[in-house]
């Protein structure tokens, strides 16, 4: 990833698999531009940055909800880069509940950040690398999408994360002929704030039991998968989506 410059979205928490992935990309020679709706992601800029001096790193507060946000992130970030190789998206925000609890306002939420929301930092971002002739955007899933509900995740959540495979796929055969791949990984069961904070640990240890591989992942091993679709090992592969679960769901 030596010189390449990458964006990740919602690399703001340390245990997250945002975080997990800017630090890896930047260990491995990347300048990284990190995106996310809080303002603890300077913080998290400059940690990097403290560790990885050889990479140049900024920090863009955006809400991904917003198309006018998303087109403001991409014109600080050109500014700084002028180009942009990869992007890395994993914002997304998580909602529990049965169908007939699940409120309209919930529904919406989850919908404009997950779906809504990367569509439009896809696009904010899709053009400048159209317009160079190459790019990678990475999109992170979930396999609530693909087995209809998640750990905790309701019919809302995985709905949101099923219209994001679907996009990955239309975005990649329109941005395959002007040399831009668009790829999905699917986590499950990752020792993340995102799942921690939402799963006891009893149900984290009864989850585990039905992992191949016997237990959680870590934000990491996810980050290794998006590094590799973000690098150009993976310059072959576009409208996949790569299962990073343990093997709890081989199929």
């Amino acid at each position: 990833m030596k010189q390449k410059v990458c964006v990740v979205t919602g690399a703001a928490s340390p245990q997250g698999i945002g975080n997990a992935t800017a630090r890896m990309l930047a260990a491995n020679g990347a300048h990284v531009a990190l995106i996310d709706v809080s303002a603890n992601v300077g913080d998290a800029a400059r940690k990097i940055a403290v560790d990885h001096p050889a990479s140049s790193i900024l920090a863009v507060e955006c809400n991904i909800a917003s198309p006018t946000a998303c087109e403001e992130a991409t014109v600080k970030i050109k500014s700084a880069f002028n180009r942009v190789d990869a992007l890395v998206h994993c914002a997304g925000i998580i909602r529990s509940g049965a169908y007939d609890k699940i409120d309209s306002k919930d529904f919406d939420e989850v919908i404009a950040v997950n779906l809504t929301g990367a569509f439009n930092i896809i696009r904010a971002f899709a053009s400048m690398m159209a317009a160079q002739g190459n790019g990678s955007i990475v999109n992170i899933a979930s396999v609530a999408a693909q087995r209809g509900g998640g750990l905790v995740g309701g019919a809302h959540y995985a709905a949101s994360k099923g219209g994001l495979l679907s996009l990955t796929k239309s975005l990649a055969r329109e941005l395959g002929p002007m040399g831009v791949r668009v790829n999905a990984i699917c986590p499950s069961l990752i020792e993340t704030d995102f799942v921690t904070s939402a799963v006891s640990n009893d149900r984290i240890r009864d989850l585990m039991t039905a992992v191949p591989l016997g237990r959680a992942g870590r934000p990491d091993e996810v980050a290794a998968a998006c590094m590799f679709l973000a690098s150009d090992l993976s310059s072959y592969i576009t409208g996949a989506t790569l299962d990073v679960n343990g093997g709890s769901h081989i199929h």
